[in-house]
């Protein structure tokens, strides 16, 4: 993938100081949306520390576009990575960056209301995956299949691109006539299959 051209040029690879790595992407020029879970530190029972993560926008093969780090981490106060079932439809946060590392036109803005995220929509996912670390690797033809909710009533979604662990964080994106759109945040691959299941990611502002 060109990570020079959009959409590949607002994904990058959240990695921690403790070697932990996950994708990311930009929705605004400080702002970096990636999966809850990847800032959990489960030998101490806590989230890791902002200044210990950073941000490589467009990594591949140990090059970048931009770097930068951390200095605050948003994550919906009720999520709980052990209570997966009950809050996995806050698994998502939102990373802000130390500068702004991009241009207002190559980031994702978040436009998605409810009535875009629907089953059968066509989809691509792209990141980080645990077998090719150190390039965005994409499925390009995938789609919506399924509407859900964690135990809180959460909303999720299911699709059935292909993605492995280190995917997480990854945006679920599908192309309008406006350009890309972000309808959510990878938070689970399957273990068997193609498939996983993301967090909408929505525009609050749209009715």
């Amino acid at each position: 993938m060109d990570v020079t051209q959009m959409p590949w040029s607002a994904i990058g690879r959240v990695q921690t100081e403790l070697g932990s790595r996950c994708t990311g992407f930009l929705i605004s020029p400080v702002l970096v949306e990636t999966a809850g879970h990847c800032l959990w530190l489960s030998q101490t029972k806590r989230f890791i520390r902002p200044s210990s993560v950073h941000f490589l926008l467009g990594y591949s093969g140990n090059h970048f576009v931009a770097h930068a780090r951390v200095i605050r981490t948003i994550l919906p106060p009720d999520y709980a990575t052990d209570k997966e079932a009950a809050t996995a439809g806050l698994d998502h946060a939102t990373l802000v960056l130390d500068h702004p590392i991009a241009k207002p036109e190559n980031v994702f803005h978040v436009t998605a209301s409810t009535a875009d995220i629907a089953p059968g929509t066509s989809v691509l996912l792209g990141g980080y995956e645990q077998n090719q670390p150190d390039i965005i690797t994409a499925d390009l033809n995938c789609h919506i299949t399924g509407l859900s909710d964690d135990q809180n009533g959460h909303p999720l979604f299911t699709h059935d691109c292909a993605g492995t662990h280190g995917s997480s964080g990854a945006p679920v994106l599908t192309k309008t006539a406006q350009g890309w759109q972000v309808l959510g945040v990878q938070v689970q691959a399957n273990t068997a299959g193609n498939g996983g299941r993301a967090v909408p990611l929505l525009n609050t502002a749209v009715p």
